[in-house]
């Protein structure tokens, strides 16, 4: 369909875990930048991993896409901001962004350190908020930015303090970004997975790994995938999505409301 023909997109988060597993799916990340590829964006993939934004790369190439790897660790506020600039530099310009990055460490209250609280708040919405005040003044009018949050910001479940509190705060800085926006029509949306069967989904699930009982807990009977996670985000980039602002999209398959 070509729903982002010419676009210029910044995937931060663009690569996928390494693992072990021969079996291992596709992650969030890699999902959206190659289907956002194939929907006519040039993609700018970034990821602590080089390895893995360069994969990313090479199969949107493969398909016949533009892509170029960026190489950047979000816990570092320097290097939140030379990736945007990268990213422009490479591409020609931003009118896209998704942030797809996140971390949880600790485990309770009691097992959570200020150094696991810090970094995890570093990761999971300092970087975002860097990024968008980094990225909003090289953004054309009509862009799209995309933040990636989970169900574990509408209630606890994780066992992680620090992940349930960031992945509640990244809804609040999207309304906020929605807000600043909005005067040259830029708008800022939330895609909230739930579970979720990808590489970081399987790692947080190693103490149970029967994905059987785990489907079992949502409404319609199995986790989804990263391609749907995907096919969300690309919806709220994409023109379709043009009177769409500061919402959450759920991609749970009725896990928070059935």
């Amino acid at each position: 369909m070509k729903r982002l023909n010419d676009r210029l997109l910044l995937v931060v988060g663009a690569g996928t875990r390494a693992t072990d597993d021969p079996d291992a799916p596709i992650g969030n990340g890699r999902a959206i930048s190659i289907l956002a590829a194939r929907e006519g964006a040039a993609v700018a993939c970034a990821d602590i991993d080089a390895e893995s934004a360069e994969t990313t790369v090479r199969e949107i190439e493969a398909d016949g896409g533009r892509a170029v790897p960026i190489v950047a660790d979000v816990a570092d506020p320097d290097q939140c901001a030379r990736m945007v600039d990268s990213a422009a530099d490479a591409l020609g310009g931003i009118d896209g962004i998704v942030l797809n990055v996140g971390i949880g460490l600790g485990a309770g209250l009691a097992g959570t350190s200020v150094a696991d609280w810090d970094l995890a708040i570093n990761v999971n919405l300092r970087s975002h908020f860097l990024v968008c005040k980094a990225a909003l003044p090289l953004m054309g009018d009509d862009g799209s930015i995309v933040f990636l949050s989970s169900v574990a910001g509408f209630r606890a479940g994780s066992g992680s303090p620090s992940y349930d509190s960031t992945k509640a705060g990244i809804l609040g800085l999207c309304r906020h970004v929605g807000r600043e926006g909005a005067k040259r029509r830029i708008r800022a949306n939330v895609v909230v997975p739930g579970l979720m069967d990808t590489p970081i989904g399987r790692a947080a699930t190693s103490e149970n790994p029967n994905r059987d009982r785990i489907a079992a807990l949502v409404p319609l009977g199995r986790q989804g995938t990263a391609w749907e996670v995907a096919a969300a985000t690309v919806f709220l980039l994409s023109g379709e999505a043009s009177y769409i602002t500061g919402q959450p999209l759920v991609v749970d398959g009725g896990l928070t409301t059935l």
